[in-house]
């Protein structure tokens, strides 16, 4: 103790003493934790945490823990939490119903979030699963999404979350908290604000009102747990005072010993701590800390494992601060957080953590039944001021916050947020959510302590955190979207105009000290280059002005109080102009700076909070608005007319006027030339007055008569001059006459960055926030400013005054250019003059409808397609897809490959507009042809016109929009237009360029005109003279009749039909015909006629000449045939070579090119599983036919319910990867190469690999593997394509007779020693050479018969050497007994576990298949059976490799050796022994190896073996049927198959009564499961043998085994029976011969060790219809159950980023460092569990990306999720 008493305060050392520590649990706290880093020597360990959190709650509840504690514990165990415990003993009820109380559920880090866009008032609120669930939401708009952090919560029963009341079950809304939030709303509207804002603390806030459930207190408990709380608040911030915001490493020892430090003895032992980043690796951070810290890979990797859980880890503490330093420098090198303190500082941190969890802990705990009561105990010492607890070295830390009013723990906490990481701010953030769901009230008091220090949070957020992603400035997020809570902040904390005030200082770049200055100074200019416009963290502070600003109460503020819209204004005026663009001329610019971005981002961040500013004035009185109007008008004025030294003249250059001579007026206009000028896209203020102006419902006459006005143009003239007026619209005109120059390709020595920002500004997502207000700033000033005035602005600011005076030639516009522009003004003419959207205040529903009509018009596309087409802000309101699906039609995806798509309705095309202002050029001609071609076949008219309708603008201040189709300047505009066109043509006797589309603008704006105003406009056609004393209506009338502008003489002509109704000499005009322009229509006609006449004078010529040339060749060929006939009919074509492409025939060695891989496809049936017996069971009796149609229903049907039945086999259904079935698949892409075609290019490859050896090449040379030219599938052999001299026939000879013919040559047979040396010594009868390991293949293949023209015996090494290599690696995996590695025969068996196994892949596919009259051998496709007979041509090869000098190459002696095998007369002799049983081989492999040697006698091998199938299939079934109950199994009433099995129980107990275990176990089964059930199994799991036959035997014997057919119902058992003429089982009693086998065949086994337990060595295949794993339907059940369903067996966690394996069903972390295998080379958990699932082939579905992963040899690609969204598009991603 004498130690401590220099820093201890004698009253607390007193308070220390033994015998008073155990009277006072909050004194032995305090001792506890003030002394623990000393006692613990800064170590701190799993034990340190487990007594910092018994003294916690030891001092938290005193006496009273049973209290606390379930079945009156006296304390907690050991490590364990409150809330655990509690909820472990808990009866898991649901908690009872209490109106209006929220939810407030907390999401964790992965739980699924639902989203309701038609029920929540907006993004922000959402709901639990439990609440979602219980809420009926049919047909409306909804979105899940997964938390991907924890800390926010459920918004169910928030009574200002929803639009409307969502009838939750468990939180049923309130009629006394509705009428407290209204109340609350008017008294704060009403409530004159404070000068200085007042924060509400702990002690103004009342306790939960209503609330039922609450427990008597003993007063000095909550007086203990109230100290308690306090205390360790008071710790945790006195800790923190002495923490850095920033992780900066001192430069030397000296700067080190300097830090601040809580550390009364100063003792030199510091730590390293290094923080958590997303910009570094696992693997990265591993290797440099355990190159720094020489500790092991095992220790790094825990540390960095809870860096990355925790954000940060003491990595080393020593006393040695050289090493430290260097450590930390070092580590800080690669831009990694890292500090170094004193060990005493870090320990005391991580002591403040704990309480932090504590603290969390708390707010999930009950006291009794009572939730709320602790965390009212926690809020309230959050809100209350601190105490001085602390017995560290005094800091003066008032400073901090001396800008703040009366700071409580809770502002502390705020401040302090930069200081912590990340599993702590995590907690503080659950903590500060858990409280906001308390009470109204407490909401309030949290968000006025946020607002109260809100301005350093963002201080900390823009400049110092190193971790924005988890800033406690997000925390705003559920503040600022509660309307009562933003109304309450703004009016009592003025934070909107802190807000502002923040944003102009920040981007003035008034920063000092890591604070942005507040009050900014209003005088400072704005700089691009600056820090500010480079960060990218400021868009979320414009989120949290618009967030707040959104907010109906907010609204009402901002209407109502000018001072909002003034200090707004003059935010918006600092970017005003900002980053202008000036033409460069003569050169290209040197360099493009990209600054131009973050201008764009930061003004339209801006454009966004104007949108909201201008809705807010909807609510606004005509005063108001009026007062608003003539506010932003003049800001605009003052930063761009008023001149002072000040002024930036690149931004604002003097604002000149000159006069403009044009049709005879003299207008006076602004001057300024935008070629020669500087201008900006961005005038915010100009947008703000746009969005004012939209509030046409106050600016009507009648609205406008309450202030003394009659029109708008009295509202804006009144003060302000047309001067000043032709000011404000100038700025926007610039950027319009600039983009056509851009466009038209005036600009483009100014590179990319022009372009780049054309592209912004004209964008889908951002037009309506910049373009569309310019667009109607020119509009609205067609109604406060003489039209004639506006369009000649227009045209001088576009330099078209001239061309429209009749000048063609233009000083700066060459020809393409000057009608290019001409173009580009008439688009924004046409749109001012006809866009009614903005002008009649379009209800949004019907503005996204015309949207969606529009984009649709062009064709059908996919949902997303659609929402790239409209604006981002009508995506996202509710009605969007309501109305799409009032307007266009959905066609659903056929298959999960396909996307659904949305076609317009027929009836919609009458509301669409080709001239639609958001088309471009191409689209207005695409959709103008749509529209015509429907006319014309809906009218039958050949070239229909189609009528704009007219704007129907009947009130408001736009109603005297059209009154400007009255203006003689448009008709002069029209005028000349035209003319100009019409001269060029005829001067140059071709359309310039451009022509057709101004034509088509031109016509379009005097159709417009007709429409609008056809009196006034048709007398100024008629009598307004222009050049050549012509008039409009002469111009048209020569249009109408031009033979190079013919597409435009129906409209034209529909023109002058309107214009005849008003003036009668539109009709003279049109009658009068020059006789002299028929005569030249009739000479051209004449020359037309004339030349086509030529034309097909020459072609009939031609083609004479193209006869007469084939005859003579004919007789050439003729001639060439009958000398070389004879070579032409012994050579047969293949196809041709897909390198060299000359044909392929037995001239030259050719091949297939084929690829041979490890498999584990097939399956073997599970035993003691009665899930997968019932699967059999059930199996279809055809399986060549389809069994279970697919669903192709889209929305699924019942989705719900067949995932609740899918969950009940668990693992998704998937099939366990030990009971698969290992062997070499085979497989052909059907191109074939010649054998030197393949060499060389083989050659190419291993070039390519050398020259680009970084690349992941797609083949691996090592495996031999090639990708093919062609197709571009992957190979690496080349199989031998099957050629034969003559057709092998059957034999035809009776199997009886065969049989013992077959025994009679044997016995007349010599001994043939080499045969029997090549057999296995095991007696299975196998043969060692067709092994593919054998020792002896390299000497027989050295010494190949050279006389082999098509070099098979290289094809056949290239199959051993993939097949060698597998073999080698595969051991394991085979179940077989086999020679030794170095023995003859060692090695995977080729028939069996190549040929065999491939056909019975082959086979499976083909299962659930078929079409009626066809077999399973007849769905095999032809390269299939080519591939076939290529790999038995490989092994017949084998067979003529070991038995050279042989005329037959050996095949009659293999062809008897087989023979040997089946007849069991021939079994045990003495000369060749087959100890081996024939029913422990598989049948088919027999059948292969016939196929090879004897093809003849495939049809008797086959009755033989499939026999043998029989008798081996009861072995297997009776080991299946003891190991499963039968009660669990279907039920089948009776018999099926009686005339294909006959008596089942007989031959059942013929096969076994050779054994007696077996005998006895087949009696159990059949008293078990009846003859019936065993029947059906039998049929089951033989009909695959049948079925691998048949496709064996027609690919061998194409012509022999033919298809037989039989009536419709006839099963596939009894068709493959009769088609391959095998005797079915009932015929057994009249088959001596077979009798007689199978006897021999079943003594032999019954004799066997096998039989001598039961344990049969007889495996049975899975017989039914493969299948991957089944996903739910709905891809969010895949979130219901996570723990139970989605839990990595290896980490034992549920993965962050899930993937699921779709064939056993097994869940894997992806890309996850916790289960990679860093010995086998860092791979990760999914290529790991693929070598031990399938094989080298692995398919898994990533669940958080929504995508499936395929994986092969340790590369991998990702393709299409099998999910579908309810718009039929896959949502990668899950965005």
């Amino acid at each position: 103790m004498s130690s401590l008493s220099s820093f201890f305060p004698s009253k607390l050392l007193s308070s220390m003493h033994p015998r008073d520590r155990q009277s006072d649990p909050l004194s032995r706290l305090r001792f506890a934790l003030e002394t623990m880093p000393g006692s613990r020597k800064y170590v701190f360990t799993p034990a340190t945490r487990a007594e910092i959190l018994s003294e916690l709650y030891d001092s938290f509840w005193g006496p009273y823990a049973h209290l606390f504690l379930p079945n009156s514990n006296s304390s907690l165990p050991l490590h364990a939490t409150l809330s655990e415990v509690q909820a472990s003993s808990s009866s898991n009820k649901d908690p009872l119903v209490l109106p209006g109380r929220p939810c407030g559920h907390i999401f964790k880090k992965g739980e699924s979030c639902f989203r309701c866009k038609d029920c929540a008032i907006d993004d922000s609120c959402v709901l639990c699963s439990r609440c979602f669930e219980a809420t009926d939401h049919v047909d409306h708009n909804v979105s899940f999404f997964i938390a991907q952090q924890s800390g926010g919560c459920c918004d169910c029963g928030d009574a200002e979350a929803w639009r409307m009341s969502i009838h939750c079950p468990y939180h049923p809304p309130s009629a006394e908290v509705s009428e407290y939030l209204s109340s609350f709303a008017a008294h704060t509207l009403q409530a004159t604000p404070r000068a200085a804002p007042k924060v509400i603390f702990g002690g103004d806030i009342p306790a939960v009102k209503d609330y039922p459930h609450r427990n008597i207190v003993p007063p000095d408990l909550r007086d203990t747990m109230n100290r308690t709380v306090a205390y360790a608040l008071d710790f945790v911030l006195d800790t923190l005072d002495y923490s850095p915001d920033e992780t900066v490493v001192p430069t030397n020892e000296d700067d080190l010993r300097m830090q601040p430090s809580g550390d009364p003895m100063l003792r030199d032992t510091f730590c390293v701590v290094v923080w958590n980043d997303d910009k570094h690796s696992f693997e990265e951070l591993v290797k440099l800390l355990c190159d720094l810290t020489y500790r092991s890979r095992e220790e790094v990797t825990e540390i960095v494992n809870r860096i990355d859980d925790q954000g940060r880890e003491v990595v080393d503490m020593n006393t040695n601060v050289t090493r430290l330093l260097d450590m930390a420098h070092n580590i800080a090198q690669i831009d990694l957080g890292v500090t170094i303190r004193r060990a005493f500082d870090t320990f005391r941190e991580r002591v403040a953590a704990v309480i932090i969890e504590w603290l969390l802990d708390l707010t999930r705990s009950l006291l009794g039944s009572d939730t709320l009561i602790l965390r009212e105990i926690i809020a309230s010492e959050l809100l209350s001021p601190r105490k001085n607890y602390s017995l560290l070295t005094q800091q003066d830390v008032t400073k901090d916050l001396m800008d703040v009013n009366d700071p409580s723990r809770l502002d502390w906490m705020f401040i302090y947020h930069t200081r912590l990481w990340k599993s702590t701010r995590l907690n503080l953030k659950e903590i500060y959510v858990s409280l906001l769901t308390l009470s109204h009230e407490h909401k309030l008091a949290v968000a006025s302590h946020f607002a109260n220090v809100y301005n350093r949070i963002i201080d900390a957020y823009l400049l110092v955190d190193r971790e924005a992603e988890t800033s406690i400035k997000y925390f705003a997020l559920q503040l600022f979207t509660v309307p009562s809570v933003a109304l309450y902040i703004v009016r009592q904390h003025n934070l909107v105009s802190r807000l502002l005030s923040v944003i102009t200082a920040f981007f003035t770049n008034q920063i000092q000290d890591k604070r942005i200055i507040f009050p900014p100074n209003s005088n400072a200019e704005i700089d691009v280059d600056t820090f500010p416009f480079k960060s990218k963290r400021f868009m979320p502070v414009f989120s949290d002005l618009r967030y707040l600003c959104h907010n109906e109460p907010v609204q009402q503020l901002i209407a109502h109080n000018r001072e909002f819209l003034t200090q707004f204004s003059k935010t918006c005026q600092i970017f005003m102009c900002v980053n202008p663009n000036k033409r460069a001329a003569p050169s290209h610019v040197e360099y493009e700076t990209d600054a131009w971005i973050s201008v764009f981002n930061v003004t339209l961040s801006l454009s966004r909070v104007i949108k909201v500013y201008g809705e807010a004035y909807s609510r606004a009185t005509v005063a108001e608005l009026v007062g608003a109007i003539t506010t932003v008008m003049h800001h605009i004025l003052m930063v761009t007319a008023v001149v002072d030294d000040q002024r930036d003249v690149t931004r604002f250059p003097p604002v000149l006027f000159h006069e403009v001579i044009f049709g005879g007026t003299t207008y006076h206009i602004v001057d300024f030339d935008v070629m020669e000028g500087y201008v900006s896209f961005h005038h915010s203020l100009q947008w703000l007055l746009a969005e004012l102006f939209k509030n046409i419902d106050l600016l009507g006459e009648d609205s406008l008569q309450e202030v003394g006005l009659t029109t708008l143009r009295e509202v804006c003239l009144r003060n302000a001059s047309e001067r000043a007026i032709l000011t404000i619209i100038d700025y926007p005109l610039r950027v319009l006459a600039m983009i056509a120059q851009i466009r038209t390709g005036l600009w483009v020595r100014n590179g990319f960055a022009i372009r780049g920002q054309l592209l912004h500004y004209r964008d889908v997502m951002l037009r309506e926030l910049c373009y569309d207000q310019d667009l109607f700033i020119l509009q609205t000033a067609l109604i406060v400013l003489d039209p004639n005035t506006v369009i000649v602005s227009i045209l001088d600011r576009f330099q078209l005054l001239g061309y429209f005076s009749g000048a063609t030639w233009h000083p700066s516009y060459d020809g393409a250019h000057l009608l290019s522009m001409v173009e580009e003004m008439l688009y924004i003419l046409i749109t001012i003059l006809s866009e009614t959207a903005s002008a009649t205040r379009m209800p949004l529903p019907s503005a996204i409808r015309r949207e969606i009509v529009h984009a649709l018009a062009v064709g059908p596309c996919t949902f997303t397609d659609l929402t790239k087409r409209v604006a981002e802000r009508m995506v996202d309101d509710v009605c969007f897809e309501r109305v799409l699906k009032e307007v266009a039609t959905f066609k659903a995806p056929e298959s999960t490959a396909d996307s659904g798509t949305y076609e317009l309705k027929d009836e919609m095309f009458e509301e669409v507009n080709p001239f639609f202002y958001h088309y471009t050029r191409n689209k207005r001609e695409d959709v103008d042809i749509v529209l015509r071609n429907r006319l014309k076949k809906k009218t039958g008219v050949e070239d229909p016109v189609i009528v704009p309708k007219p704007l129907n603008i009947t009130s408001g201040p736009f109603s005297t929009l059209a009154s400007a189709f009255e203006s003689e300047v448009l008709v002069q505009l029209i005028f000349y237009g035209i003319y100009n066109i019409l001269v060029l043509t005829d001067a140059t006797g071709s359309a310039p360029t451009s022509a057709e589309a101004v034509l088509d603008q031109l016509v379009h704006l005097t159709t417009l005109a007709v429409v609008e105003r056809p009196h006034v406009f048709s007398s100024l056609a008629v009598y307004k003279l222009y050049e050549e004393e012509k008039n409009l209506l002469d111009i048209l009338c020569t249009l109408e009749h031009h033979d190079m502008y013919a597409t435009h003489k129906a409209r034209v002509g529909w023109v002058l039909t309107q214009i005849a109704l008003y003036e009668t000499e539109v009709q003279l005009r049109r009658r009068v015909i020059d006789p002299s322009v028929g005569d030249a229509g009739d000479a051209n006609d004449a020359k037309k006629r004339a030349a086509k006449a030529r034309q097909e004078a020459i072609m009939r010529q031609m083609k004479a000449q193209q006869a007469s040339f084939a005859d003579n060749f004919d007789d050439l060929d003729d001639d060439e045939d009958e000398e070389t006939g004879e070579n032409q009919e012994e050579s047969i074509s293949y196809g041709t070579c897909i390198v060299c492409q000359e044909e392929l025939n037995t001239s030259k060695a050719f091949g297939s090119l084929g690829f041979v891989q490890p498999s584990r496809l097939l399956r073997r049936q599970p035993d003691g599983n009665y899930f997968y017996l019932n699967d059999a069971l059930a199996v279809s009796d055809s399986l060549d036919r389809v069994t279970e149609p697919i669903d192709t229903t889209f929305p699924p049907s019942d989705a719900a319910g067949r995932d609740a039945r899918a969950r009940d086999r668990g693992n998704f259904d998937g099939f366990p990867s030990q009971y698969t079935r290992f062997g070499l698949h085979a497989s052909i892409c059907s191109h074939m190469m010649h054998l030197e075609c393949f060499t060389v290019y083989s050659s190419s490859i291993r070039q390519r690999h050398r020259a680009q050896a970084t690349r992941n090449h797609p083949e691996n040379i090592i495996r031999k593997e090639y990708i093919c030219p062609l197709c571009k599938s992957l190979g690496n052999v080349l199989l031998p394509v099957a050629i034969s001299s003559a057709p092998t026939e059957l034999n035809a000879v009776p199997f009886p007779d065969w049989t013992r013919a077959a025994g009679i040559n044997i016995l007349k047979s010599k001994p043939d020693p080499v045969l029997e040396s090549l057999q296995f010594r095991s007696g299975t009868g196998e043969f060692v050479f067709w092994s593919a390991q054998d020792p002896a293949y390299q000497s027989c293949i050295r010494n190949s018969d050279q006389n082999d023209s098509m070099e098979v015996h290289k094809m056949v090494d290239s199959l051993m050497f993939v097949a060698k290599n597998v073999s080698q690696q595969t051991r394991h995996l085979r179940d077989r007994s086999e020679p030794e590695p170095g023995e003859r025969g060692s090695g995977i068996y080729l028939p069996e576990e190549l040929v065999g196994y491939t056909v019975a892949c082959l086979e499976v596919a083909q299962r659930g298949f078929g079409t009626p009259g066809l077999s399973v051998a007849d769905c095999v496709t032809e390269s299939q059976n080519h591939m076939i007979r290529g790999l038995v041509a490989c092994l017949t090869k084998l067979v003529a490799l070991n038995f050279k000098g042989r005329p037959d190459e050996g095949r009659d002696a293999v062809r008897q050796a087989v023979v040997k095998r089946l007849l069991p007369e021939w079994s045990r002799t003495s000369l060749t022994s087959f100890a081996y049983p024939l029913l422990l081989r598989d049948p088919f492999t027999i059948l292969v190896e016939t196929a090879a040697v004897a093809p003849d006698m495939l049809r008797h091998v086959l009755v033989l073996t499939y026999y043998a199938c029989l008798a081996r299939t009861v072995i297997g079934l009776i080991y299946v049927l003891n190991k499963t109950r039968s009660y669990h199994t279907t039920s089948i009433p009776q018999r099926s198959h009686q005339a294909i099995f006959g008596d089942v129980r007989m031959f059942f107990m013929s096969v076994v009564r050779h054994s007696p275990v077996f005998e006895q176990a087949a009696e159990m089964a059949f008293q078990a499961f009846g003859v019936a059930r065993i029947e059906k199994l039998l049929y089951a799991f033989t009909l695959p043998f049948l079925r691998r036959a048949a496709i064996l035997c027609r690919a061998m014997l194409p012509n022999a085994f033919p298809t037989t057919s039989g009536p419709g119902d006839t099963c596939e058992y009894q068709r493959l029976l009769a088609m391959l003429e095998i005797p079915p089982l009932s015929d057994l009693p009249n088959q001596d011969t077979l009798q007689n086998a199978l006897s021999g065949w079943c003594a032999h086994y019954g004799h066997s060790h096998a039989a001598l337990q039961l344990n049969c060595g007889v495996v049975l295949d899975y017989p039914i219809i493969y299948r991957i794993a089944r996903l739910p339907m709905i891809l969010d059940n895949l979130y219901l159950d996570q723990e139970k369903i989605m839990t990595c067996a290896k980490c034992n966690t549920v993965p962050h980023d899930a993937a699921i394996c779709l064939i056993c069903g097994t869940t894997c972390c992806m890309q996850s460092h916790c289960c990679m295998d860093y010995e086998n080379r860092g791979r990760g958990e999914c290529n790991m569990h693929t070598r031990e699932c399938a094989g080298p082939i692995g398919i898994f579905f990533l669940v958080k990306r929504c995508s499936l992963l395929y994986l092969y040899g340790n590369d991998g690609s990702f393709s299409q999720s099998p999910y579908l969204d309810v718009h039929g598009e896959v949502d990668v991603s899950m965005r």
